[in-house]
């Protein structure tokens, strides 16, 4: 079995999410050269309308930009050398994660499931498990309670 040089981390840049992170960077100290893809999935909503009162705020894509640097600054903090790549989709969260994954060619996905309230519970995280072309790693939320005495 080959080293995973390519590793797709997913995130909702919760507390659980920043958990699973370290099983990513695992993987990627694992294997050098390994590329470490951090992906955030914003969801679209069904209804549209708001996109005509977004871009009336000035500045909102520079706005944008920066909230979501912020966001992914900790990763790369915390990435101890490792290449990481960033990354932004817009979707229905398990359609874009394996679409990204299959555009990129990942070795494996991480991401961490909680049973309510996040981006990546339930239907995102059945159907990247069910369709995904290489192994996923779920890191589930009681694993981390388990392994953090109950953080």
């Amino acid at each position: 079995m080959r080293a995973f040089e390519n590793i797709l981390f997913c995130t909702d840049f919760s507390d659980h999410a920043d958990f699973a992170f370290d099983f990513a960077l695992g993987l990627a100290a694992s294997a050098p050269g390994a590329t470490l893809h951090v992906l955030h999935v914003l969801p679209e909503p069904a209804a549209q309308f708001w996109r005509g009162y977004v871009s009336e705020v000035d500045n909102i894509d520079e706005m944008t930009r920066a909230e979501l640097n912020a966001r992914f600054a900790p990763y790369e903090a915390r990435a101890n050398g490792a290449a990481l790549r960033a990354a932004v989709r817009f979707g229905r969260p398990g359609e874009e994660i394996l679409a990204y994954a299959k555009a990129e060619a990942a070795d494996v996905v991480v991401l961490g499931h909680r049973a309510h309230g996040s981006l990546f519970s339930g239907n995102a995280v059945a159907q990247v498990v069910k369709h995904a072309e290489c192994p996923v790693l779920v890191i589930p939320l009681n694993y981390r309670q388990r392994a953090t005495g109950g953080a």
